[in-house]
C-alpha cells in the first residue's frame, strides 16, 4: 500500500484528478486519473468495470451527479493509501486519445481574434466585426475523426490556393500552415432531436476541457471559405491533450465574461455569463511566442452550448465542441501564428530565427493552467504536434 505524495505546487493535486486513457507495455487501455506524476488505474482502485473501456464515453454517459460522486470519492481515496497494483509513474505509460469523439463543432468566440482577422482581411471596413458577431457565437462544423491526441504527428495538407495576383489556382502542399490555441469542451450526456440545451443547464451535461489546436491551413482556408466557410483548410487534422480536467475541478477559475453590448437574446442571456481564468502558453520549437487568456472570450461555453443547439440539433456523448483561437488585446496574447506575424508580414523570432507560417520539423506545444481551490493550480497536461512534409499523391 502506497500513499501516493505530491508536491504543494503540483498542478495535478486533489484538486485537479483529471481523466485520461492509459496503457502498458500494450496493454489494453483504460481510464485513469492523474496525481503528480502518478497515474492510477480507476476500475482496480474503485472496483467499478466502467472504466475498464479504451475511452471515457460509458463513464460520461451516467450523467452529472455519477460525476460529482466519483470525483467526491476519488478525492477521498487518493488521500489514504492505496494498493501499489493501481499506480504506474507517468512516465512508463502510454496515453490514448481520451474520448471517442461523435461530432465536433469549432466556434470563433474571442473578440481579439475576430478583430484582428477582420482588419487583415477586410481592411476597407470601419468595423472589423461582421454584424452578426455580437448576436451569436458563429462556428462550423467540423471533422471529427481527423482529431488526434498530443504527440501525433500532423502530414502537411495539400489543396488548392489562390494567390491575390494568380490569375488560376494551383494545386500543392499548404505554404500558409498556422495554428490556433483553443480550449475544448466535452459533452458528457447529450440531448434529443428536437430539444435544447438553455444557458442555465449547460454545466449539466458538459463533462470537461481539453487542449485544443485546431490546425489551419490559412491559403487553403482563403480560397475555399467564401461562401460557405472553413472546410479542407481545416479538416485535416486538430491535437487534443489527452487528460480531460473535469468542469467541477474548475469551479475556482470561473470569472464573468467580458460585458455584452447589445444585450444577447433571451436563448443565450444569463444572469452571470461565466468564462474560465485559464492561461495558455503556445511554444514553437521549444520557445514560448504567445500567452492567451481564455478569460478574455467573448462568448462562455454555455453560451456556445446553448446556441449549437437551440435549432433542435441533438448532441451525444463525446461531441466536442472548442472555442475558436483564443486571443487577448496584446501582441503576445495572439493565439494563431496569422496574427502574432500580422499575416506573415511581421516575423517574430524563433530561436534566432524570423519566422512566419510552419515549416517542416516544427513543433508546436500547448500548455495551460488555472485557479484551484487553496491558491493551487490546475494543469491541463499539453497539446503537441510536429510537422511532417506533404505526402506525395
Amino acid at each position: 500500500m502506497t500513499v501516493v505524495t505530491v508536491s504543494s505546487d503540483s498542478l495535478y493535486g486533489l484538486d485537479n484528478l483529471p481523466y485520461g486513457v492509459y496503457s502498458v507495455d500494450g496493454s489494453q487501455p483504460r481510464v485513469a486519473t492523474r496525481l503528480g506524476d502518478t497515474v492510477v488505474d480507476l476500475a482496480d482502485l474503485l472496483g467499478d468495470e466502467v472504466f475498464a473501456r479504451p475511452t471515457l464515453n460509458a463513464f460520461m454517459a451516467q450523467g452529472y451527479e455519477r460525476w460529482g460522486q466519483v470525483r467526491a470519492e476519488l478525492r477521498e481515496r487518493l488521500g489514504q493509501e492505496v494498493p501499489d497494483e493501481v499506480l504506474f509513474p507517468l512516465a512508463d505509460v502510454t496515453l490514448h486519445m481520451p474520448v471517442e469523439v461523435a461530432d465536433y463543432v469549432d466556434f470563433y468566440a474571442s473578440e481579439h481574434h475576430a478583430s484582428n482577422l477582420g482588419r487583415l482581411f477586410r481592411p476597407q471596413n470601419p468595423d472589423p466585426l461582421t454584424p452578426n458577431w455580437k448576436h451569436l457565437p458563429i462556428g462550423y462544423h467540423g471533422r471529427a475523426g481527423t482529431i488526434v491526441p498530443s504527440g501525433t504527428d500532423i502530414v502537411r495538407p495539400r489543396g488548392q490556393r489562390k494567390g491575390p495576383d494568380g490569375e488560376a489556382p494551383v494545386f500543392g502542399p499548404s505554404v500558409r500552415l498556422d495554428i490556433e490555441a483553443e480550449l475544448g469542451f466535452v459533452v458528457g450526456t447529450g440531448s434529443s432531436l428536437g430539444d435544447t440545451i438553455s444557458v442555465e443547464d449547460a454545466e449539466r451535461h458538459l463533462f470537461g476541457v481539453v487542449l485544443f489546436n485546431d490546425w489551419s491551413a490559412r491559403d487553403i482556408q482563403a480560397w475555399e471559405y467564401v461562401p460557405l466557410g472553413p472546410n479542407l483548410g481545416k479538416s485535416f487534422a486538430s491535437t487534443i491533450s489527452p487528460w480531460v480536467v473535469p468542469l467541477l475541478a474548475l469551479q475556482e477559475a470561473k470569472v464573468p465574461t467580458p460585458h455584452q453590448d447589445p444585450k444577447p437574446l433571451p436563448y443565450l442571456a444569463a444572469e452571470r455569463p461565466w468564462g474560465l481564468d485559464v492561461d495558455l502558453e503556445v511554444s514553437w520549437n521549444g520557445e514560448v511566442v504567445s500567452r492567451p487568456p481564455y478569460r478574455e472570450m467573448y462568448w462562455s461555453p454555455a453560451q456556445m452550448l446553448a446556441h449549437l443547439t437551440v435549432n433542435g440539433a441533438s448532441t451525444r456523448t463525446g461531441d466536442l465542441f472548442a472555442s475558436g483561437t483564443i486571443s487577448g488585446p496584446e501582441e503576445d496574447t495572439r493565439g494563431a501564428f496569422i496574427e502574432l506575424t500580422w499575416g506573415g508580414t511581421e516575423p517574430v523570432q524563433v530561436a534566432g530565427e524570423p519566422r512566419t507560417f510552419l515549416q517542416d520539423g516544427d513543433e508546436v506545444v500547448l500548455t495551460a493552467s488555472a485557479p484551484g481551490a487553496g491558491g493551487s493550480r490546475i494543469g491541463f497536461g499539453e497539446a503537441r504536434g510536429r510537422i511532417l512534409a506533404a505526402r506525395q499523391a
